[in-house]
This record gives structure tokens, C-alpha cells and sequence, in this order.
């Protein structure tokens, strides 16, 4: 013997289906991952199924399943392909290529114009741009090194930054 529950959930399989299944595809474009969340969605909506207080709202609720196992997935995989990522499994990471000898000239050489440019600006900037270029400090370490608050710092940085641009124009 049948009961209501099962009745009910058979027409709103029949009336709702193809609509789910459909937007299921359209997300995921895959016909054989899209019949497994479809039969996800159904189970989920079979289990929920009786806590539906308003059935004019049935599709909406449906929809909301299927994007949320759409999304579920999507969470699962991004998780899985990011762990094979990591560096731990790469064994590239390990392997360093020296640079070729033009490429170490024209960095050094590129450096050299580089300072020659720095001490061209007034002093005020040219210590601020030194100690964060040439001596790899951060903006806290240059205002604690030259005792001035930190946003003095910044705005020596982005005024330097400023002078220098047309100075680099050559360079690019």
C-alpha cells in the first residue's frame, strides 16, 4: 500500500524532473556527473521532503537542492585538485635553472641604472626608495631604521615612486 508522501513525491518528480535535471546539466556540462547529482537532489528531497510547508514554493526548494549539490561539488573537487597542486608533489619545484649569463648582465646592468636614477631624487625619497629596493625593508623597518612615523614613510614612497617614473620611462 502506497502512501501520500510517496504519491506526492512521485508527481513532483514527474511534474519538476526534467526542469532540475536540465539545470543540473547547465551548470555542471557533464551528462554522466549530472545523473549522479540529479539522483543526489532526489534523495535530499525525498529525506526533506515532508517539511515542505508550502508546496507553491516545491520548485524553487528543488532548485536550491540541486545548486547547492552543484556547489557541494564544486567545493569537493576544487579541494582535491588543490591538493595535488601543492609544492610537496611537484617535483619541478626542486629543479633550479640558473640564468643564462646575457640575463645576469642586463639585471645587473638594469640595477646599476636603477641606483644611478634612485640618487638622482631629492634625499628625502632617495633613502625611503634605497631601503625598500636595494636593501629588501619593509615600510615598518624604514620608519623605525629613520625614527618617522609609517605613513610618512608611504608618502616618501609614492613621491619618490612619482619622480622616478619618468626617469624609468627609458628603462621599459
Amino acid at each position: 500500500m502506497r502512501d501520500r508522501l510517496t504519491d506526492s513525491f512521485e508527481w513532483m518528480v514527474k511534474e519538476h524532473g526534467n526542469a532540475i535535471f536540465n539545470y543540473i546539466f547547465s551548470l555542471v556540462k557533464q551528462k554522466e556527473l549530472t545523473e549522479d547529482l540529479y539522483q543526489e537532489v532526489l534523495i535530499s528531497a525525498y529525506l526533506a521532503f515532508h517539511s515542505i510547508k508550502e508546496p507553491s514554493r516545491l520548485k524553487g526548494w528543488l532548485f536550491t537542492i540541486a545548486r547547492n549539490k552543484c556547489r557541494d561539488y564544486w567545493r569537493k573537487e576544487n579541494k582535491t585538485k588543490q591538493f595535488w597542486k601543492e609544492d610537496v608533489y611537484s617535483y619541478s619545484a626542486a629543479v633550479e635553472v640558473p640564468p643564462l649569463p646575457d640575463e645576469v648582465f642586463l639585471h645587473k646592468d638594469s640595477a646599476e641604472k636603477m641606483a644611478e636614477s634612485v640618487k638622482t631624487l631629492p634625499e628625502i625619497y632617495q633613502s625611503a626608495i634605497f631601503l625598500y629596493y636595494f636593501e629588501d625593508l619593509t615600510l615598518m623597518e624604514i620608519s623605525v631604521r629613520s625614527n618617522i612615523p609609517i605613513s610618512t614613510v608611504k608618502t616618501r614612497m609614492k613621491r619618490g615612486k612619482e619622480h622616478l617614473r619618468p626617469k624609468l620611462q627609458s628603462f621599459a
